[in-house]
Formats: C-alpha cells, sequence, structure tokens
C-alpha cells in the first residue's frame, strides 16, 4: 500500500515542496512547487505551507498525508526541530521548523540535514537499497557524508556526524569548509574552479595554453565543469587538475572505508556525472591506500537517484518519521 508524502526542500537561493507517493521500495514524485527561497525564515515557512496546502488540494489523494520530512544545510538540531545559522540562509538562526507544520497539517514532521536525507533516499530507492551499511557523498556544492550503520540512520550526539568535507588531506591546497587541503577543498564544485585556476594561472603565465581558460582575464569564470569538459576533450592541464581530483576522493574514501568498514558508498552530483574519469583514479588511489579486506568489501558506486536525489531526500525524512 502506498504512503503520500510531503517534502520541504529548504535551500539558500531557492525551496522546494515536494508530494510523493511511496511504496514496495520505489517513490513517485507526484507534484512539486520550487519558489525563491523569501528573505525571513518565517516567510518561508508560511510559503511552504501554503505551497503544500495548494498540492494537496490539486492531488485529491485517495489517501492522507502521513508526514512531512525536512531537508536543508546544517548545521541544525534534529531531535528538537531547529535551524542553527546555516552559512546560506542567514536569519536562520535557532529557527523551529518542525512545530508550525506539525500543527498546520497534524502529521509528524522530522528534520535532517541534506547530507543526511539524501543517504535515506538513496539507501530506502536508491543505489544503496539491500545494504545495512552505507556512506553517501554529496560531492556537488560541497563535501558531506550521510552514515547508514547498522541499518540506522547515524547523526551524531551533536547531529554533526558525516562532515567529512573537514578532513584534511594535504598540508596545502584549495579551500574548502574554511581549510586549505580539505576534502572539501578537493572534491566540490568550488574546490575543483579553485584548483583549476591556480594550475591554469601558472601554466598562462609560463606561456602554455590550456582548453580550460584561453587567458588571465578568464581565470574568474573558470568552474569545475569547465575543468570536467576540458578533460574529456583531452585538454592536458585539465587532465592533471582531475588527477588529482580523483587521487583525493580516493583517499578521502579510504579513510572511510578504513574507519566504517561500509558495505557501499554512494556518490552523488560531480561522481555520478563524471564517473568515467574519475573512476579509475579512485580505484587506484584506494588500492594503495584502503586496507585490503575492507576494499573487497565495500563497492563504490555513483548514485541512482541522479538529479532527483533532491526531491527524493526530503521525502525520505517523512518516511523515516513515520518510522
Amino acid at each position: 500500500m502506498s504512503v503520500l508524502l510531503g517534502g520541504f526542500d529548504i535551500g539558500g537561493t531557492k525551496c522546494a515542496a515536494v508530494l510523493g507517493s511511496a511504496a514496495d521500495g520505489k517513490v513517485e514524485i507526484t507534484a512539486k512547487h520550487s519558489f525563491p527561497t523569501p528573505a525571513t525564515p518565517e516567510e518561508t515557512i508560511a510559503k511552504f505551507s501554503e505551497a503544500m496546502g495548494e498540492l494537496l488540494k490539486a492531488a485529491d489523494a485517495a489517501s492522507p498525508l502521513k508526514a512531512i520530512g525536512i531537508s536543508c544545510g546544517g548545521p541544525l538540531d534534529s531531535r528538537r526541530g531547529l535551524v542553527l545559522s546555516p552559512p546560506n540562509l542567514p536569519g536562520w538562526d535557532r529557527i523551529d521548523v518542525v512545530t508550525p507544520l506539525r500543527e498546520r497539517f497534524g502529521v509528524p514532521v522530522a528534520l535532517q540535514n541534506d547530507a543526511n536525507a539524501c543517504a535515506l533516499a538513496e539507501w530506502r530507492w536508491g543505489a544503496g537499497r539491500g545494504v545495512s551499511s552505507m556512506v553517501f557523498l554529496t560531492f556537488g556544492t560541497g563535501m558531506g557524508a550521510g552514515l547508514i550503520l547498522d541499518g540506522r540512520l547515524y547523526a551524531g550526539i551533536s547531529d554533526m556526524a558525516g562532515e567529512a568535507g573537514h578532513m584534511r588531506l594535504e598540508e596545502d591546497g584549495p579551500v574548502g569548509y574554511g581549510k586549505a587541503g580539505s576534502f572539501e577543498g578537493f572534491c566540490s564544485g568550488g574546490g575543483i574552479a579553485r584548483l583549476g585556476r591556480t594550475l591554469a594561472e601558472a601554466h598562462i603565465r609560463q606561456g602554455g595554453t590550456t582548453a580550460i581558460c584561453t587567458n588571465l582575464e578568464g581565470l574568474e569564470g573558470i568552474t569545475a565543469k569547465a575543468v570536467f569538459d576540458a578533460a574529456n576533450g583531452g585538454d592536458a592541464l585539465a587532465l592533471e587538475t582531475v588527477g588529482i581530483v580523483g587521487r583525493k576522493l580516493g583517499r578521502g574514501l579510504a579513510l572511510l572505508v578504513d574507519l566504517l568498514n561500509p558495505e557501499r558508498i554512494v556518490i552523488g552530483s560531480i561522481y555520478a556525472r563524471q564517473e568515467a574519469l574519475l573512476r579509475p583514479l579512485v580505484m587506484e588511489e584506494l588500492a594503495r591506500e584502503a586496507l585490503p579486506l575492507s576494499l573487497e568489501a565495500c563497492e563504490i558506486v555513483p548514485s541512482k537517484l541522479g538529479e532527483h536525489v533532491g526531491d527524493a531526500a526530503s521525502l525520505s525524512v517523512a518516511l523515516h518519521a513515520l518510522e
């Protein structure tokens, strides 16, 4: 029997209200309404309530709404339903997002950070189905991890478990999570762009050319996509940049493999789109760095939900609330 779930994805620039139906290990997104993130948290919650009410009315579903899940960047307090001043949400200081929605819709409401929410979604409906222990890595704008350990979401005592991006892989390197040489510094959209700019500038000043960027004036326009597009086209400097990224990704994964001994690591966003380039580099580094028995037991796979993982994420939090 299907369960009707509501979801609320809160982002720094846009939000989405999602309605979906979950049954037999699958989820179907039945309706969605996106809107720019309002100026205040109070306006945002009111806008979501309005949007969810309209989606429910238009759906005229046979079964009632059972729960609402909220996915939001951290830090947060999932137990008390509080958003705790995320860097991309100024003004969201200890904001209770759970109580107003529970009172408005009369159903269980739960909050999780976006990496945990994505981990739940991939575990229930995506590339993590059927395993008891898995790690989900966002590998998008930032690098965060969601942990499913022994069949349960593990968030840590302060909801801070899985902040893999903060781990330092080198003494120096691109800055990510406020730390030079961090996992996020090397393995995130912003980090890859910064690494590409650094290498391209040195290369161009030495008289070289690269498809990443044709001149010094274009350095600030370099993005992770530009680096990978150039690498896929065979550009030598882009391939050097991707080589660094792939090896650092492998080194970060080796730490997770050795520490957690998971059955599967699911990697989203950039890895899912660029697996052909990254996987050989990652597996070579893993073979060099990880414990053989742990590595043998662990699969490294791309996200199965792909670009839809964000929509499914908040719905997975709703289903988690019911359980």
